[in-house]
């Protein structure tokens, strides 16, 4: 019994010494992910201390700066308009995130389906997503524009409006010019992140529903939205996230107008930053929306991964 018990306790001693040792397949493995780590480090983590250290110093953009502790967090806990613009950003996130779902599953369930002309179909909706944020916005500033753009001119050519309507003027026309471009600008990535989870659901399953006499609701609620649980988590999060960090649309084509309606919580970051130059108070106004975002991100994980902690 004495001489079991001392071989076991030679092999847990053993154990980690085992461990410690890596093979020449362990070797090449690390030295693949090696440049994405990396590039991890230096574009993320880095940037991401140095950001937690700004916040915590008043950080002029000339001069010395100097540490506060928290105040800046005090300070952003107070800030009215930070908040204000957080909860817009919060209003275009439920928004945007619910438009661009009802445009990119109707897509997905088309284009994953067996047709002629797939491959069109596929790359004619998923080809707005290579144009940059930026350009977008610049392309749907031209298209809204009151005089030289198309929407308007085309509402009265059709009799829609009886006169040209500058539909950057007022804040719901001016909100859902915004919603209608960044639908157009990212629902074909949303679609083929659905895509891909249609694709791997087991086809034997759905025609053993049909034989048992399944409908096509019945098939799509109690077989596809189950299996397709940890896809539409990503697509979800990494929509909300988007959305969270909203900036070049509302930038570019509004301006943060009508009357300074539609500023976003990075939008305020910038302005604080880079206009008022208080790079302090940004850090730590980029660290609360960043603590938002993985707060958000987890509960989006939680609910959607494991569907009992609904109830």
């Amino acid at each position: 019994m004495s001489s079991i018990s001392h071989a076991a306790r030679e092999a847990v001693s053993a154990a980690p010494r085992r461990r410690r040792r890596l093979g020449r397949s362990e070797w090449i493995g690390l030295l693949y992910v090696a440049p994405a780590v990396a590039l991890v480090a230096v574009f993320f983590v880095a940037p991401l201390v140095m950001t937690a250290f700004m916040s915590l110093h008043n950080w002029p953009l000339m001069g010395e700066h100097r540490f506060i502790g928290f105040d800046n967090y005090v300070a952003a806990w107070k800030d009215i308009r930070f908040w204000r613009a957080m909860n817009f950003t919060i209003y275009y996130t439920l928004i945007v995130t619910v438009a661009i779902f009802a445009v990119a599953f109707p897509l997905a369930l088309f284009v994953e389906t067996p047709r002629r002309f797939n491959g069109f179909y596929r790359t004619a909706y998923f080809l707005p997503v290579v144009v940059g944020f930026a350009s977008a916005s610049l392309l749907w500033v031209w298209l809204l524009n009151v005089d030289a753009g198309l929407f308007s001119p085309a509402a009265v050519a059709l009799g829609i409006t009886p006169k040209k309507v500058n539909l950057l003027a007022d804040f719901d026309l001016a909100f859902w010019s915004v919603i209608v471009m960044v639908v157009w600008k990212v629902a074909g990535f949303t679609m083929v992140i659905l895509m891909t989870g249609l694709q791997s659901i087991p086809a034997e399953l759905s025609e053993a529903a049909k034989i048992d006499g399944a409908g096509a609701f019945s098939r799509f609620r109690l077989i596809t939205l189950p299996m397709m649980r940890r896809t539409i988590a990503l697509a979800l999060i990494l929509s909300v996230a988007g959305s969270m960090l909203a900036f070049d649309q509302f930038y570019i084509i509004l301006a943060g107008g009508p009357r300074n309606q539609t500023i976003t919580a990075v939008y305020w970051i910038f302005s604080q930053s880079f206009v008022s130059f208080k790079l302090g108070y940004g850090a730590a106004l980029s660290m609360v929306l960043l603590v938002i975002l993985v707060v958000l991100s987890l509960v989006q994980l939680r609910l959607l991964r494991n569907p009992e902690g609904l109830e």
